[in-house]
């Protein structure tokens, strides 16, 4: 049975041990120890942490099973945490587990891992016969995908996934992310004395509150959103500002609609710069790419028996956010993101309920169950 004593102490003990992104190396050490006390073979991603500029790579282990005929499968999590996120101090209160309200809690992504790590353990204690299953502990997510980014693809036999990183309740499926790009760009103007001869000046903050004022941002519509999040420049009153940095974004589910947007975002630069008589450097940056995946492919399929199993209300949605899940499902592999209900995530406030957690848990080892009756080419 799923043991919810020994899943909220190791929860706690998790949070407690500091894994900020490019310092997950502490957090690995333990996890791999976890992992190989479970029988599990275990081997370290270095090249995906040099790549990432991370104190380790991405952690990967491998539980054989029983069911040889069954498709091998895998679940992941990642192991960093956004800042404020050292010396954490969890308090669990009215079946909540909170942080002290000076740092976050970290249950992003440690509710998934110990979710995980649990359920493992409820197999192996009960016996339950299972295919071949991976589990995938990633670095730097939070800070651009890196680790799905730069995973050795050969050393992940599975190819079809659960990533536990969603804010929603256990039973939602998510099985379509979009896109994301970032345009940098810089304005270049001309400083003149703002107060002796302004008129020989060629204002970089007006050249882009004149773009900005242009671009169709926030929401466009069902699929694709835009901002401006970061402008940078000016150092004095009486100095017409010379130099603007601009950092924005564009997301779409549908690709068609991304390139639309930039190009609309851009335009708005380049248009107020000639007019104005400044100059536009820019690039654009791809985060992630998009993925979809039909809802009667075998691993939603898979998902949304395990929640029917366990009677989980069945939420199938679409994201606005990306995750790991995108890179595997760019690299072939079909994945999907599950909701563990992680709440606030990313503040002080973060907090999950020790219902979700031991859901997660049930809901993670319900889908061992369900896979293992799958043919072998699913």
């Amino acid at each position: 049975m799923i043991n919810q004593e020994r899943l909220v102490k190791e929860f706690v003990e998790m949070v407690k041990i500091d894994s900020l992104s490019n310092k997950e190396g502490k957090f690995a050490a333990y996890l791999k120890g976890l992992l190989e006390e479970l029988g599990l073979e275990v081997v370290i991603d270095e090249q995906a942490g040099e790549a990432a500029g991370s104190d380790t790579g991405n952690l990967l282990g491998r539980l054989k099973g029983s069911r040889t005929e069954a498709p091998k499968i895998f679940f992941s999590a990642h192991m960093d945490t956004v800042v404020p996120g050292e010396g954490i101090q969890p308090q669990v209160r009215d079946a909540v587990i909170y942080s002290n309200g000076s740092t976050i809690l970290g249950g992003d992504d440690k509710a998934g891992i110990a979710a995980i790590i649990e359920a493992l353990r409820h197999i192996k204690e009960e016996k339950i016969e299972h295919g071949d299953i991976e589990v995938l502990f990633t670095i730097g997510e939070e800070t651009g995908l890196w680790g799905a980014r730069n995973l050795d693809y050969s050393l992940l036999q599975a190819k079809m996934g659960f990533v536990l990183d969603n804010g929603g309740e256990p039973g939602t499926i998510v099985y379509r992310a979009p896109a994301h790009d970032k345009i940098h760009a810089i304005i270049y103007g001309k400083a003149a004395h703002a107060g002796m001869s302004p008129e020989k000046g060629v204002s970089a903050i007006q050249v882009a509150a004149q773009a900005i004022s242009r671009m169709n941002l926030l929401r466009i519509d069902e699929e694709t959103t835009a901002n401006i999040g970061a402008i940078k420049g000016g150092n004095a009153t009486n100095i017409v500002c010379d130099k603007i940095e601009l950092e924005g974004e564009a997301r779409s589910l549908d690709e068609e609609k991304l390139q639309q947007q930039l190009q609309q975002m851009l335009n708005c630069l380049q248009v107020a710069c000639r007019e104005m008589g400044a100059r536009l450097e820019s690039k654009i940056v791809r985060e992630y790419p998009a993925f979809t995946i039909k809802e009667d492919e075998a691993v939603v399929r898979v998902a949304k028996e395990a929640a029917d199993a366990l009677r989980f209300p069945v939420r199938i949605i679409s994201s606005g956010g990306g995750s790991d899940a995108n890179y595997f499902n760019h690299r072939g592999i079909k994945a999907i993101n599950l909701g563990i209900g992680m709440s606030k995530v990313h503040t002080k406030e973060e907090y999950i309920k020790i219902k979700d957690l031991v859901r997660s848990a049930h809901y993670v080892a319900a889908i061992v169950e369900k896979a293992k009756e799958l043919p072998s080419d699913s």
